[in-house]
């Protein structure tokens, strides 16, 4: 069962109250987080959030991060507005107690948000916000552990072209950071293979009839209908898709990755749709293994960005030990130090720009109202 985010933060605004009928509270650490707890894409940023507490709380019971200090997790709502994710960013780094902050969810949250983090001196890890612009502006204080657009659009193109016989497709996004940034590299890739795009159209997050775009689609014959962008709308589109009989594939990316997609769609509709994960397997993972125990057995079926966020707290709480005192600078020159990191992917490092390492693109496809593993693509 999913904890909601509304009782999450409920709890988590009463903490200083309880801790304060009992006395003296514990001196804590502060590891902030931010990513969409209400709104159509909660699911997303509560997996998020607690695969990051779960961390935190194995760190807390192992008591192993300094002595004397409980970490703790100081969560907030961006509601997936860029605008949002900015106050929001302000308000953690107005917190002393914090010294790292996990998030944001979506790109176009994320690139304004570093900028915050920036300025501030604070450690930033996205678990998911995968536009790969955001690590080129060049802040030393940014990471991410999920992979990049320009591996997962070669990825998605790859297994398009090659396994599904793509050869001409229609490609629609978001509009968001994420979902244009990562259209235009499958798009790209696609044309140097030799497909081709006969269309390439934005709709809005928060859209609900698509019938006259798909309408429209179909006239022109595509047999790929690629779509770049967030779970809500995808699963419109797949539904839509079926109600039209619209024949062609239906393929998106690493934001339709939750189950809601194939509820949302009316579950026979979802059924035979690809799309591209920021990891293989992870069931497959022997080193995944721990981790998938502990949060089933807490929060239930591990969302699509659970263990990013567990591996960034990991991570955060590895730079908290090495600074082995609560302080941004210490924590954000700890980072500099990292290296083959033993994280549920395996050994985990970041190249200059704060990116992952030796990530790998999968492919799964709907069958049977549930997500199954294809293979791991091509993306290198």
């Amino acid at each position: 069962m999913r904890l909601r985010a509304g009782l999450f933060l409920a709890c988590l605004a009463a903490l200083p109250l309880a801790a304060g009928c009992g006395g003296k509270s514990e001196p804590v650490i502060k590891i902030g987080f931010s990513g969409p707890l209400t709104g159509d894409q909660a699911p997303l940023g509560e997996d998020m959030m607690h695969g990051a507490q779960l961390a935190i709380d194995q760190a807390n019971a192992r008591g192993e991060v300094i002595p004397g200090f409980k970490l703790q997790l100081a969560a907030m709502d961006d509601q997936r507005s860029p605008t949002q994710a900015v106050t929001v960013a302000k308000k953690l780094v107005s917190d002393p107690d914090i010294v790292a902050v996990i998030g944001h969810l979506n790109s176009n949250c994320t690139m304004p948000a570093s900028a915050v983090y920036h300025q501030a001196r604070i450690l930033n890890i996205s678990p998911a916000s995968s536009n790969p612009q955001i690590s080129r502006q060049g802040f030393d204080t940014f990471y991410r552990t999920s992979a990049t657009d320009d591996m997962q659009g070669l990825g998605a193109a790859n297994f398009a072209y090659n396994d599904l016989g793509a050869r001409r497709v229609f490609i629609l996004d978001d509009m968001t950071t994420y979902g244009r940034g990562f259209s235009t590299e499958v798009e790209g890739h696609l044309k140097r293979m030799g497909a081709e795009v006969i269309g390439h159209e934005g709709i809005n997050q928060g859209d609900k009839d698509f019938v006259p775009l798909l309408t429209k689609i179909k006239s022109q014959n595509p047999d790929l209908l690629f779509f770049a962008g967030m779970f809500p709308e995808g699963a419109l589109l797949i539904k839509q898709r079926s109600d039209i009989g619209l024949p062609a594939n239906f393929m998106g990316g690493d934001g339709l990755f939750d189950p809601a997609l194939i509820e949302l769609a009316g579950g026979a509709p979802a059924e035979g749709a690809h799309l591209t994960t920021i990891t293989t397997d992870i069931s497959q993972i022997p080193t995944a293994k721990a981790f998938l125990e502990a949060y089933e057995a807490r929060y239930g079926p591990v969302g699509a960005y659970s263990a990013y966020a567990y591996e960034a707290a990991n991570i955060v709480i590895w730079a908290i030990q090495q600074a082995a005192k609560k302080d941004r600078a210490a924590v954000l020159a700890a980072m500099k130090e990292f290296k083959d990191f033993p994280g549920i992917f395996g050994p985990a490092n970041f190249d200059q720009k704060g990116d992952p390492i030796g990530r790998e693109i999968g492919i799964f496809t709907v069958e049977n109202g549930k997500f199954k593993f294809v293979k791991t693509a091509a993306a290198h």
